[in-house]
């Protein structure tokens, strides 16, 4: 997963402040880091993206975004 996809999809799923807000403060569970924290030491993207859906709960349905 590229950088533009994870931002598409955090975008899509919780809207363009409230995303950025989420990948800088909130701790995932999984990880025991931000996802920002996560990405900046090169953590598969995908990942960390899996582990918003969990702590989330973002229904399976819109784990893979908006079909274009």
């Amino acid at each position: 997963m590229r950088q533009t996809e994870f931002d598409r999809l955090t975008r899509g799923e919780f809207g363009d402040s409230f995303a950025a807000w989420i990948a800088d403060s909130h701790v995932l569970s999984s990880m025991g880091m931000t996802a920002a924290e996560a990405i900046d030491r090169g953590l598969d993207l995908r990942e960390v993206w899996w582990a918003l859906c969990e702590d989330f709960d973002v229904p399976e349905e819109r784990q893979l975004g908006e079909d274009l």
